[in-house]
């Protein structure tokens, strides 16, 4: 076991082979457990802030201290990828992919981190790498380790450089000192994120209802909810709606572009990842497996390509041409399949896309899931309460 004087000497290697592994950004706090992580966890459970998410709170008393996981955690390291955020404009029939999620950036976060784990191991140290992972709150690590401040979008943001990144840490029973304090928070009275989430699920600063967020809905089983499809646009996986408008983020990326030596991608369709837009007449057309090869490394619920056509399905209600033909086809496809889920939302769609008459004129609305679900639609309409209109603001717990 390597001893406390030797712990300096290491610590400037890992920051040093930290850069080089790719990594923007590294920090360095201690292990002990996030108390505060944890009582939040717990208020905002109890609250009903979850929206039925597991994550950090399925066990908040694991996921706030680092000594469950490895056992005798001393120190953690903290590392942020950015993320390329430079988005082509949206090409005909297609469905937007949050940034984060074009490509497989954890798999390089990963990678990365797997490095300091090996320096670690190789100096007679235990290490785990944790990231995207309920067994860490790796942003209540970042504020920690004094890399960035928590903003009232929830994300984390790191001076100059916005909230484009993803965070993962290494936990390991080596003794390393601190790089620095929490820095004051750059908020400051913007509260852009908060007016500008399309379904209000920033309900306070730093305080995010699960129950109206578009990206955990993209990811939950059974229907989208009615009253947030109009609202989800053109979304097919994730929201990144709060983080456009941050001016940290702006500032950021227009720096980013100036710079004449920093790369970046078009965010089309690569060998990684989906890129920024997916074909919508592709994604409703393809089969089981093609759907899993393409996009299985998102979060599809229980790995049922349905979900992955559900929300195609609301896109295709908020986005499509109804004259063009191959819009007609695809309702036919999931007004015939046989599956409630399906049949719904494609009337939903169709009654979307002015295309109700046509619905009727097909006969279709003696299928009892097209007439429940137009039945359904013709309440909204009596409402007169816009699809996807955000519900009226919670005080936070």
């Amino acid at each position: 076991m390597a001893t406390e004087a030797s712990a300096r000497p290491l610590r400037a290697e890992l920051l040093e082979l930290a850069r080089g592994a790719g990594l923007d950004e590294v920090g360095i706090c201690s292990a002990k457990p996030f108390t505060e992580a944890r009582r939040t966890l717990e208020e905002r459970r109890e609250a009903g802030l979850t929206g039925g998410m597991a994550f950090t709170y399925r066990n908040p008393a694991r996921s706030t201290d680092p000594s469950v996981t490895l056992p005798g955690a001393r120190s953690l390291i903290v590392g942020a990828l950015h993320y390329d955020t430079e988005v082509p404009p949206r090409p005909p029939h297609s469905a937007r992919v949050a940034r984060y999620a074009t490509e497989d950036h954890y798999a390089r976060l990963r990678a990365a981190l797997g490095e300091l784990k090996a320096l670690l191991t190789a100096r007679g140290h235990r290490a785990v790498v944790v990231a995207d992972d309920n067994a860490l709150v790796d942003r209540a690590v970042a504020v920690r380790a004094g890399i960035g401040w928590a903003g009232k979008s929830s994300n984390v943001l790191l001076p100059g450089r916005g909230s484009w990144f993803v965070l993962g840490s290494v936990i390991t029973d080596a003794p390393l000192d601190p790089t620095g304090a929490p820095i004051e928070d750059g908020c400051g009275t913007c509260r852009r994120c908060l007016d500008g989430c399309p379904t209000g699920a920033i309900v306070a600063p730093g305080v995010v209802d699960a129950g109206r967020c578009l990206a955990w809905h993209l990811q939950v089983a059974g229907d989208f909810p009615r009253r947030f499809r109009a609202a989800l646009g053109d979304r097919i996986y994730g929201c990144d709606e709060c983080q456009e408008v941050c001016p940290p983020n702006r500032r950021a990326e227009r720096a980013e572009a100036a710079a004449p030596d920093r790369s970046t991608t078009s965010g089309g369709a690569t060998a990684e990842g989906p890129g920024s837009w997916v074909d919508l007449r592709w994604l409703l057309g393809a089969s089981d497996e093609e759907l899993l090869g393409s996009l299985g490394r998102w979060y599809v619920p229980r790995r049922d390509p349905r979900y992955l056509r559900r929300n195609a399905l609301v896109v295709l209600g908020n986005t499509a041409d109804p004259e063009e033909e191959w819009v007609l086809e695809a309702l036919e496809r999931y007004l015939d399949s046989g599956d409630e889920l399906l049949v719904t939302h494609a009337t939903w769609a169709a009654v979307q896309l002015g295309l109700e008459p046509w619905l009727r004129r097909s006969g279709r609305v003696e299928d009892g899931w097209v007439a429940a679900e137009l039945g359904r639609c013709a309440q909204d309409a009596a409402l007169d309460v816009p699809a996807g209109s955000p519900p009226t603001k919670m005080a936070p717990p």
